[in-house]
């Protein structure tokens, strides 16, 4: 009799574990995810759109929060002043359909006004997109122009002549997954930095998905 009673004891202490097991485990998960929504309703303070771009006026600045601070670092975006880097970002097209690495793209324009400036294509979890060619981004030191002055830059899996060409790394045909364009102003024209949402931006248009 004593040894059941022992027995039962022991289940006893370990059905008590793992009830503290899944209410510890409960709290992470809430915890992580309200932090998380936390940070994301945050960064939308202060967010300006620009055709399909987005930035955000408080980057850089002593107006950002903890909560943008933390959003920035989970962006990955180094973000510098507004006087020296002005960021944008693009998770559509100009028709406000998501960006998917199964479709190709035109980005369409003149440059920015701005000393430099680049263009440069990110997956959903912030990284570069793996591709056989390498080709992560297009700037303003390599871009080949029409003779009207303006460029046309392709973005998508397929490989083209030239330097115009941003790779989705989807070129084996895989399955369509989100991704992001960030456009960087370096040394921007006081005109940008004063008026984000009507600044001149490259127009993105989407030519066909597979």
């Amino acid at each position: 009799m004593s040894a059941g009673r022992g027995a039962g004891k022991s289940v006893g202490a370990l059905a008590r574990v793992v009830r503290v097991a899944v209410a510890v485990l409960v709290c992470v998960v809430v915890g992580v995810a309200s932090a998380v929504w936390a940070v994301r309703a945050r960064f939308e303070d202060g967010s300006v759109a620009n055709g399909p771009w987005t930035s955000n006026e408080n980057i850089g600045s002593s107006a950002a929060g903890p909560y943008l601070r933390a959003g920035v670092a989970v962006g990955g975006l180094l973000a510098l002043s507004k006087s020296e880097t002005v960021y944008f970002t693009a998770f559509e097209d100009g028709a406000g359909e998501p960006l998917r690495t199964t479709c190709v793209y035109r980005v369409e324009g003149r440059d920015p006004a701005a000393r430099w400036w680049s263009i440069t294509a990110y997956g959903a979890d912030h990284y570069l997109i793996p591709n056989e060619g390498k080709r992560y981004s297009v700037d303003e030191t390599q871009v080949e122009r029409g003779a009207d002055g303006g460029f046309s830059i392709v973005v998508g899996g397929e490989p083209r002549p030239g330097r115009n060409w941003i790779s989705t790394g989807s070129a084996g045909g895989g399955p369509a997954e989100p991704f992001s364009l960030t456009l960087r102003l370096y040394d921007p024209d006081p005109a940008v930095v004063a008026s984000l949402a009507t600044a001149e931006l490259p127009a993105i248009v989407r030519e066909r998905c597979s």
